[in-house]
């Protein structure tokens, strides 16, 4: 069986599919992965022995180069993304049995068109449930589309947002179909969703409401990282009590200009060492002092059992390691889902929610005092126990056991 995994985004997006592709490798699939043409995605694709089907502009110098928000030049992109679906993926699908896609709407719509004029299996998966149409929450809102604030009912926002969805990229879309002779779709969202999509997160975490959609939760996609931590690093370690660790993986710089400062600051005045990830916003140390340490692309999940405390953004994927890992955390939401993931790290009491995206010196103070408690670190390790590990094979299974089922029967 051969299957083609789609994705477009940072690190968060391109992890939990190679992920699957391991799984799917191992169980005797054929698989080839179509993601952004960063260094380092190839370096993880290439680390695990699956193909990269380089797709798209590079995501980091797009991602440090735009201003958080803004909308300037999305027509564009979402245009030459769903393009790259119609040319790049749709080459790399020849001949396969499924496609599997995440990512942004335009890529995940292109996907589902490709899917449907090769006449292959198409599955729709989200690494987090904000985006998912549900009565339980409002939409996130779309670039330079607010959502009226006066408005409460959040299936009428949902309506909205397909409504909003259409005008931002149903032209693109359909002149995109038309090229290869499908005909129009007239609810982008809802066709790239389908009827059934995936959700890759852990129940625990996101324990996700049922709705109108039938969501089939899968759990978490984990690429089992079996580095070595660098000597330097594992040095630092040694050398004193634990660390609290502070990284916004690859949020560009924006609101994050000065976090530097205020988390050494702040994780000083609790007595602690701190270790520093430069990120995509390229953090550093603010002195020379040797109870700092800057660290850049690691192993977290062998890094976060070494630390008192994680301070990070609240991606979906660095907030399920560190649950993992039973550590406590610190979320500093710089938007999209993240102050969902922060709000579900309060709620289960593994560590505190910071209120907005930029600390302050008394603000992060106040979170680390919360999180760095005795009962923060044994609601943690009590967590950490109930997080599932298997959510790429329970995926990789699902997918070719539906597969299976819906191929015709071979003739005698």
């Amino acid at each position: 069986m051969r299957v083609v995994l789609s994705t477009y985004g940072s690190r968060g997006s391109v992890e939990p599919i190679a992920g699957l592709a391991v799984q799917l490798r191992e169980l005797g699939a054929e698989v080839r992965v179509c993601a952004p043409p960063d260094e380092e995605f190839a370096d993880l694709l290439a680390g695990v022995g699956v193909p990269l089907v380089p797709t798209g502009r590079p995501v980091r110098p797009l991602v440090t180069s735009v201003t958080p928000g803004s909308a300037v030049g999305l027509a564009q992109r979402a245009a030459e993304l769903m393009a790259a679906q119609f040319d790049t993926v749709a080459a790399a699908a020849e001949g396969c049995d499924a496609l599997v896609a995440t990512g942004p709407l335009p890529a995940t719509a292109g996907a589902r068109s490709v899917a449907e004029k090769l006449g292959i299996r198409y599955v729709h998966v989200s690494h987090q449930p904000a985006v998912l149409p549900s009565p339980y929450r409002r939409p996130p809102a779309r670039r330079g589309q607010p959502l009226p604030p006066d408005v409460t009912d959040n299936r009428v926002l949902w309506d909205l947002d397909a409504q909003i969805a259409n005008a931002m990229f149903g032209e693109e879309l359909n002149t995109q179909r038309a090229s290869v002779g499908l005909p129009p779709v007239d609810n982008v969202r809802d066709y790239a969703f389908t009827d059934r999509p995936w959700l890759a997160t852990d129940p625990t975490l996101d324990p996700w409401q049922p709705t109108d959609l039938d969501v089939v939760q899968t759990g978490a996609w984990i690429l089992t990282d079996e580095r070595p931590l660098p000597a330097e690093l594992m040095a630092f370690l040694d050398a004193g009590e634990l660390p609290v660790y502070v990284g916004f993986g690859s949020m560009p710089m924006g609101s994050l200009k000065d976090v530097a400062r205020v988390a050494v600051e702040a994780i000083r005045a609790q007595g602690r060492r701190v270790l520093v990830s430069r990120g995509w916003a390229d953090l550093g140390l603010i002195d020379d002092q040797d109870d700092c340490f800057v660290v850049g692309e690691v192993n977290q999940q062998a890094l976060f059992r070494r630390v008192a405390a994680v301070v990070h953004h609240g991606s979906a994927g660095t907030t399920t390691t560190a649950t993992r890992a039973g550590v406590p955390q610190v979320v500093v939401p710089q938007g999209a889902d993240q102050p969902y993931w922060g709000g579900r790290v309060a709620e289960l009491g593994i560590g505190a929610a910071h209120n907005g995206p930029t600390p302050t010196f008394e603000s992060l103070s106040a979170a680390l005092r919360t999180a760095l408690t005795p009962e923060t670190r044994a609601r943690a390790t009590a967590v950490a126990g109930t997080i599932r590990t298997d959510g790429s094979t329970v995926a990789a299974k699902l997918l070719l056991d539906t597969v299976s089922r819906e191929r015709p029967p071979v003739p005698a």
